[in-house]
């Protein structure tokens, strides 16, 4: 059988990100503690302009390591039951810079608000919480992944600068 491979010429438009972020609701988080033993979790977030926001409850693990503003990555993944190939699901895996928002300024206000249009009137409790912190995830690159020989770097601003075709797959 004889198979022939042939690269693929498009390059993604930066819409096609947008269109990523936009179906999903929650990020995955990864996170190192102080030892730098790693964490994974996850939290719903919105975006204004270019950066997430997240509230997070400093009753989990996550929290502190994103106080502490050590790296972080953050991944928004297409969902399993829509994806036609589970090894190319659709993604975007991005390191990011942390930055906790004061509580009651005019960031946290609207993030706030944005929060409880997107995400419903449990943030109208949780925001309430002492123990809930809001955090600021701003991109600093990463890449986007939507199949099979199509991954691609993209800058702080999400947009795609270059295929990643650097490493050849080889067969056995």
């Amino acid at each position: 059988m004889n198979h022939t491979h042939t690269e693929k010429k498009a390059k993604p438009v930066a819409p096609k990100v947008k269109e990523l972020i936009d179906r999903t609701k929650s990020v995955i988080l990864a996170t190192v503690d102080a030892e730098g033993n790693p964490n994974s979790s996850y939290a719903p977030f919105v975006q204004v302009e270019n950066t997430f926001y997240i509230l997070v409850s400093f009753m989990a693990k996550h929290t502190k390591n994103l106080s502490e503003g050590r790296k972080t990555s953050v991944m928004f993944i297409e969902d399993e039951s829509a994806t036609k190939q589970i090894y190319a699901r659709e993604r975007l895996t991005l390191e990011a810079a942390t930055s906790q928002i004061e509580r009651d300024s005019e960031t946290w206000n609207t993030v706030v608000t944005k929060l409880k249009e997107d995400h419903g009137k449990v943030v109208d409790v949780i925001s309430e919480m002492g123990d809930f912190i809001l955090i600021a995830l701003q991109p600093i690159k990463g890449s986007y992944v939507n199949g099979f020989g199509s991954a691609y770097f993209v800058d702080a601003n999400l947009e795609i600068i270059e295929h990643r075709n650097d490493v050849n797959h080889q067969s056995k």
